[in-house]
C-alpha cells in the first residue's frame, strides 16, 4: 500500500529512456528491455572479450552481458547504477545474466567472485562500489563465494581514460595486490567489473590475482564497449 502511495506521487522512470514504468516494470521499461544490445558472448567461448585480452592475459572464459553505445539504453543503466545510488540494477542484471552463466560456470569450475575494487578513498566519496550489488547477484544465483577483500587496489589513482592502451596497462600494473593464504591457492576466480574499455584494469587485476599459486581467471562485465 505505502509503495503504491510512493509510486504514485514519484513514479519510476526506466533508465534507458526516461518514460515511467509500468507497475510490472523493473529498471527498464519492456521497450527497453527488448531492444537492449546482448551480446550473447557465453554462447561463444571465442569472443570479443577473450579476443580483446589474447596475448595480453590467459583468461580461462570471458563475457560482457550487453554492448555499451554511448547515448544507448545500456550508458543509462550503467549512469544510473554508478553516479545514481540505484544499486539495485546491478542485482537485477546479476540476477539476468546469472541463468545464461550456469552451464559455463559449472563447466569451468569457477570457485569465486571478485570484484574489481575501488581505492579506499574514492569509496568513501562514491558511498559505494558499483559491481558489488552486480557481483552478489551472480554469486547468490550460481551459488558461488563472493570475495570483496582478497584483491585490492592500493594506491589511489585519478581516471585514466585519456591515456592510451600502454599508458594505461603500465599505470594499473603497479595498482592490484591480493591478501591471501593457501586456501585461496588452485581457485578459479571469477572477476567482475561494470563496463570494459581498454581492459588495462582488468588485465591488471587479472595478474594480480594470477600470482596466487594454480590461480586461473576469468571474466564477466556487464558492459563491453565498443
Amino acid at each position: 500500500m505505502i509503495k503504491s502511495i510512493v509510486n504514485l506521487f514519484f513514479p519510476k522512470t526506466c533508465c534507458g529512456c526516461n518514460a515511467y514504468l509500468l507497475h510490472q516494470e523493473i529498471i527498464l521499461c519492456g521497450r527497453c528491455r527488448h531492444e537492449i544490445p546482448l551480446t550473447h558472448h557465453h554462447e561463444n567461448e571465442t569472443n570479443e572479450v577473450v579476443q580483446k585480452f589474447y596475448g595480453r592475459v590467459a583468461l580461462e572464459f570471458g563475457a560482457a552481458q550487453f554492448y555499451f553505445h554511448k547515448k544507448g539504453i545500456v550508458q543509462g543503466l550503467i549512469h544510473h547504477l554508478k553516479y545514481k545510488g540505484q544499486q539495485e540494477i546491478g542485482t537485477v542484471l546479476g540476477y539476468w545474466y546469472a541463468e545464461d552463466l550456469k552451464p559455463i560456470v559449472t563447466s569451468k569450475k569457477i570457485t569465486c567472485i571478485i570484484p574489481v575494487p575501488l581505492h579506499k578513498r574514492r569509496l568513501r566519496t562514491r558511498g559505494y562500489n558499483q559491481v558489488t550489488t552486480y557481483g552478489k547477484a551472480l554469486s547468490e544465483k550460481l551459488e558461488i563465494p563472493y570475495n570483496e577483500t582478497l584483491l585490492f587496489r592500493k594506491l589511489y589513482s585519478k581516471t585514466q581514460t585519456k591515456k592510451s592502451l600502454l599508458k594505461r596497462s603500465e599505470v594499473e600494473s603497479s595498482l592490484f595486490e591480493v591478501d591471501c593464504n593457501e586456501s585461496h591457492h588452485n581457485q578459479h576466480f571469477l572477476l567482475v567489473d561494470d563496463v570494459i574499455t581498454t581492459g588495462a584494469t582488468l588485465e591488471a587485476c587479472a595478474k594480480a590475482l594470477l600470482k596466487i599459486p594454480g590461480a586461473r581467471v576469468s571474466i564477466v562485465c556487464i558492459a563491453l564497449s565498443q
